[in-house]
């Protein structure tokens, strides 16, 4: 009897999404390729355990939005905006399980142009074209909105610029870079944020700073 995948070599590892055995290497080279991994696969655990005490620092080369620069103080002045845009991020999945990290880096890269645009007084902007990233980018711009409209109707005005957003996408987009594996269907990004909130919350009431 072979592995289904490469009908090669001797079935091993019983793969939780396949719903029967398969070989090592195919565990190994498929996961979260073309294997559509659940978080709980003792396997992925192990693999994203590794990942993790092996972490090195993005090459200077692949940081997102490398030109762009702000200070520390702006995250956490403004983490109630960073823990909303990632709980925002979590509703989303919650509905949508088949989000990847890639969708949702997508969005927010997609959203962060935007507002870099709005920042300099010109409105441009080009949402994902994939159908999940496209959803997941409406849904964190009518977060920012709604904050915005809310703040002002504290304050009288909205003290959260459009470049201020701009910054803060740019940081959550960092985030993620860092946090995910850049396998196709790999959600270690999604599950850094979900460990930024308890489990039954329901709102970000209490709202944590996210770091790298």
């Amino acid at each position: 009897m072979a592995c289904p995948i490469c009908n090669k070599r001797k079935p091993g590892r019983f793969c939780p999404a396949k719903g029967e055995k398969i070989c090592a290497v195919c565990c190994g080279t498929e996961r979260e390729v073309t294997i559509d991994c659940p978080a709980d696969c003792g396997y992925l655990v192990a693999a994203h355990r590794y990942e993790d005490e092996h972490r090195k620092p993005i090459p200077a080369e692949e940081v997102p939005f490398a030109d762009v620069h702000f200070s520390s103080d702006l995250i956490h002045e403004r983490r109630p905006v960073v823990s909303g845009l990632a709980f925002t991020i979590l509703k989303f999945a919650a509905a949508e399980p088949s989000l990847a990290d890639a969708d949702a880096l997508a969005a927010l890269a997609a959203l962060a142009e935007t507002y870099r645009t709005l920042g300099s007084g010109i409105y441009y902007e080009k949402p994902p074209g994939a159908a999940l990233p496209h959803a997941l980018y409406g849904e964190l711009g009518k977060f920012i909105e709604e904050f915005k409209k809310q703040d002002a109707e504290r304050a009288g005005f909205t003290s959260l610029k459009d470049s201020g957003v701009f910054y803060l996408l740019v940081f959550l987009v960092r985030v993620g870079r860092a946090r995910t594996n850049g396998r196709p269907r790999a959600r270690g990004f999604l599950e850094f944020l979900r460990a930024q909130f308890p489990k039954n919350a329901a709102e970000p009431e209490a709202p944590r700073i996210i770091m790298p």
